[in-house]
């Protein structure tokens, strides 16, 4: 089965279609799926569900996708740097379901390993409980959280084999790995393609049997928020 493509969009082709939803990897801009992001844009594809931990920032990642109003509801844990995102919210353009980082990454993957729900003790008592079926366990109150999955996995990683075997790098491996898992398909963007054998088998983070397509990608791999440390006097 062939996987290697030879951009984004060639991998994307047949596989998007208005009002589906789909799983776009990295935390913050790090680790995000750049190509796949800018291919689904050139689509003109529309009322997309948009599962991933933040939304971009504003003109950049999936900021591009919410500028041009092609998402109709997000699943996020972390919005604040995104004012368009703010806008669109409040003003009752964009559906929002908020989720507890942890609890996100735990229904992603959850979801691709086919559980469809679990028990957790975050949010109890709070706005994110509302809802959601409540029990008791030795004595704890937890609520149910169900299980995630997508009609369409987008995630980058640093390196790739022809057989869809995948290495991240560092904190770009993030949300990126169990999203590899939970969708339909899923389509992968890596910096480097490397020949059959090349990886270490004991160090691969995403076997190929959950990825469908591969393609090298060009990053521009902005900072969120530039810091540099004042310069101390002599």
């Amino acid at each position: 089965m062939k996987k290697i493509y030879p951009d984004a969009a060639a991998a994307l082709e047949g596989l998007l279609f208005d009002g589906m939803t789909i799983m776009a990897g990295g935390f913050g801009l790090c680790g995000i799926p750049e190509n796949a992001i800018e291919a689904i844009l050139d689509s003109g594809v529309k009322d997309l569900t948009i599962i991933s931990n933040n939304c971009g920032v504003d003109g950049f990642g999936l900021g591009k996708l919410l500028d041009a109003k092609r998402i109709r509801k997000m699943l996020s844990s972390y919005v604040g740097e995104n004012k368009e995102f703010e806008r669109q919210f409040l003003s009752g353009e964009l559906e929002l379901e908020f989720n507890p980082q942890g609890t996100l990454a735990e229904r992603i993957r959850a979801g691709g390993a086919g559980i469809p729900a679990f028990f957790v003790k975050t949010g109890v008592g709070t706005l994110v409980a509302e809802g959601k079926e409540e029990r008791e366990f030795g004595g704890e109150r937890y609520i149910m959280e169900t299980g995630l999955t997508a009609d369409l996995s987008i995630v980058k990683a640093w390196k790739a084999d022809p057989q869809g075997n995948l290495i991240y790098r560092k904190t770009a491996r993030n949300f990126n790995p169990m999203m590899a898992t939970a969708g339909k398909v899923t389509v992968a963007e890596v910096e480097e393609i490397v020949e059959l054998g090349d990886l270490d088998p004991d160090a691969i983070h995403t076997p190929g049997i959950f990825v469908q397509r591969v393609v090298k990608g060009s990053f521009e791999k902005r900072i969120e928020q530039r810091t540099v440390r004042q310069k101390e006097s002599a």
